[in-house]
């Protein structure tokens, strides 16, 4: 048995304290202000990013993988944003077997207004992470990944 080197062991458990701390922030901007959860924004950011030419959709395994949910837990998902009228659901029309998802008017006019809110706490906590030395360089490999970090 290999054993771990405590760097990497360290290393792994600062990322995902820094996913931690930066989820909550999230979650607690979104929900006070747009009554959507971190996964919520997700998905909608997700499929407002689709297009009509070839690939353009995500099937709902797709979807699942782009979020990093369970199939089961991002149809449950889907199921309710499709229930508060910010997504649709259509069956492919190459492929019976598939089910696409769009977003509604609503679910963008939704993610417009949530975009702000999203960015402002991802920086507020990107910036308060960057105080703790542990962080410090994971925030800094971040922020350099483009200017949206």
């Amino acid at each position: 048995m290999t054993r771990s080197a405590p760097g990497l062991a360290q290393g792994w458990c600062a990322l995902s304290a820094l996913h931690g701390r930066i989820e909550a922030h999230l979650e607690r901007a979104l929900q006070a202000g747009h009554e959507l959860s971190v996964r919520e924004f997700s998905v909608l950011n997700v499929l407002s990013a689709q297009h009509s030419g070839e690939g353009g959709h995500f099937r709902m395994n797709q979807l699942a993988d782009a979020v990093v949910l369970s199939q089961s837990a991002t149809t449950r998902l889907v199921n309710r944003l499709e229930d508060r009228g910010l997504l649709t659901r259509y069956l492919c029309p190459t492929d019976r077997r598939g089910i696409y998802t769009d977003v509604t008017d609503a679910g963008r006019r939704l993610l417009e207004e949530a975009r702000p809110t999203h960015d402002a706490a991802l920086h507020e906590a990107l910036d308060t992470a960057e105080r703790r030395p542990e962080l410090t360089p994971l925030v800094t490999a971040l922020r350099a990944l483009g200017p949206s970090a």
